[in-house]
């Protein structure tokens, strides 16, 4: 009976994003974050983004080859994190979560996207950024983006730690058996909960990787939140630009010919869409990016409104640990109770 409760919790935590509360999975991702291992990995993800920096800059200039070069290693690393450590299941949950609150980004976009607009659209109609895009071929434009992205996660895992502050906590009885309610674990937290009353509250701190689960469903939840924002301007640029930008004013803005994704004879809307509005808009559109990632952080009404939700839940999840591992161990020993 206690190795069936033990794999339906198990089966629990994997559902919630959360594989490295599963013991038996932690120590598989331990073993592929050994340090030989981890060596090995970044090797040879750096030997096959370098080849494939070469041969496509060889062919498509050097900016090419560092986009390329860029993408295939992250790639590879990604394949890994796939494969090995599991990555998927946080994606996937974090994923759902994001898009399941898609109507708390409402706030956000109200007061942050006005005057982000204002701001870039008086970008858009500028003869130098224009100028600028055309300059820009499809390697740097992807280079730059990268970049961006990059500041974005950057800046994101050094404030979003400060979101798991209140997590780790000592868990008292009723704590334990309301935490657990409705989960797998709701019989193992009230016989739990018999003899925390005896001995104290119970310490529910995690480390490790433990805790990087925590961070990685907080950072690809704000990730998802930001991108579909990110595609969002992008949208409004093109039907923006495809509606007002004309295509001579745009031609005498970057120096040389439009080349447009015209289709069929007559087609208005293919006509009026070029090369450099693509390209205007995906910078734009990646630097907006940016600025919600700031934004969303440091904006005290939309941390309470969408970091309260994952944090209750992940909250839910440190206490379900604790009667997830009074189900593996036979008695108290292995729990750190407080007196």
């Amino acid at each position: 009976m206690r190795d069936g409760d033990v794999a339906a919790a198990e089966r629990w935590f994997v559902d919630h994003g959360l594989p490295y509360f599963v013991d038996d999975l932690r120590e598989g991702v331990a073993h592929g974050l050994r340090r030989g291992r981890i060596t090995t990995v970044l090797a040879a993800a750096a030997v096959i983004g370098l080849v494939a920096g070469v041969v496509v800059g060889a062919s498509l200039g050097a900016a090419s080859g560092v986009g390329a070069g860029m993408t295939t290693g992250g790639l590879v690393l990604a394949l890994y994190a796939v494969v090995t450590l599991r990555a998927w299941l946080i994606v996937g949950w974090a994923v759902r979560r994001a898009l399941a609150s898609l109507g708390l980004a409402l706030p956000l976009v109200t007061r942050a996207l006005p005057l982000l607009l204002l701001f870039i659209t008086f970008l858009f109609i500028n003869a130098e950024v224009w100028q600028v895009a055309a300059s820009l071929d499809g390697g740097v434009l992807w280079v730059t983006v990268l970049l961006f992205a990059g500041f974005a996660v950057g800046f994101l895992l050094t404030r979003l730690p400060e979101e798991l502050d209140d997590v780790d906590q000592e868990v008292e009885a009723d704590q334990l058996v309301a935490a657990c309610a409705g989960t797998p674990l709701e019989a193992a937290a009230q016989r739990l909960a018999a003899r925390v009353d005896r001995v104290g509250s119970v310490d529910a701190r995690i480390m490790g990787l433990q805790r990087a689960n925590l961070l990685l469903v907080l950072l690809v939840a704000q990730v998802v939140q930001v991108l579909l924002l990110a595609v969002a301007v992008f949208a409004f640029f093109i039907l923006f630009g495809v509606v007002a930008m004309d295509p001579q004013v745009v031609s005498q803005w970057t120096g040389g010919p439009l080349e447009t994704l015209s289709g069929p004879a007559g087609d208005w809307f293919g006509e009026r869409l070029s090369i450099d509005l693509l390209r205007v808009s995906i910078f734009l559109a990646a630097f907006s990016g940016l600025y919600f990632t700031v934004y969303a952080v440091t904006d005290e009404l939309y941390r309470q409104q969408f970091f309260s939700v994952v944090i209750r839940e992940l909250e839910r999840a440190v206490s379900a640990r604790v009667a997830y591992r009074s189900l593996r161990e036979a008695d108290l020993g292995g729990l750190t109770p407080t007196e």
